[in-house]
């Protein structure tokens, strides 16, 4: 398999699920602006919308969408239990966290980075982020992951995309459980190997 991706964006989630897998795979840097990859693909050819991640499966099988990726590679190696068993209540669980992080998280996210974003307009969406990080704040006060089975792919994507607060004017020291969370996450080995090969970590 390979994994298309660019260094520290929602492909970094995925990326930690190949090696929390224990999966054999390689990796093919994309360029956000140029779309085009190290190997000098048209990206736009793999996936037409421009976006990362991308996952080939075998040559001309792609599959497409962060949540469904990760599913995806979890479910290739069951042994690692990133996610519950297919049918069962806590995989529909894992689905609407996977859902609230999707379109809640990471594209609240998304305005906050455009630089012709008017400041008054980010103000709202920073407010609308923090939030959603108070309900997460709940959830974690409580528990040491998303789900009560343990580290899930969820998590992954969610220490992804809180990840990016620094960038765009958010201070997570707010939010106490998150931020212990997230220093949880960060030292397992799956997530340090994965940033340290997108250069994000020494």
């Amino acid at each position: 398999m390979k994994l298309y991706y660019t260094p520290g964006v929602c492909s970094l989630a995925p990326h930690i699920a190949l090696r929390e897998a224990g999966l054999e795979f390689t990796l093919e840097k994309v360029d956000a602006q140029t779309k085009r990859t190290d190997a000098g693909c048209n990206f736009l050819e793999v996936n037409p919308n421009g976006y990362v991640p991308a996952l080939e499966i075998k040559p001309g099988t792609i599959l497409t969408e962060g949540p469904a990726i990760m599913q995806y590679i979890a479910d290739l190696a069951p042994s690692s239990a990133l996610v519950p068993q297919a049918g069962s209540f806590e995989r529909y669980r894992l689905q609407s966290w996977l859902n609230f992080i999707t379109s809640e998280i990471h594209k609240g996210f998304s305005p906050l980075f455009k630089a012709e974003m008017p400041p008054e307009a980010k103000r709202i969406f920073r407010d609308q982020l923090a939030r959603r990080f108070d309900h997460v704040e709940r959830h974690l006060s409580q528990h040491e992951h998303l789900l009560g089975s343990g580290f899930s792919v969820a998590d992954a994507y969610l220490f992804v995309t809180t990840g990016w607060s620094p960038f765009v004017g958010i201070e997570l020291e707010r939010w106490p459980a998150l931020l212990a969370y997230r220093k949880r996450i960060g030292e397992r080995p799956a997530v340090k190997a994965a940033m340290q090969a997108e250069g994000l970590i020494k």
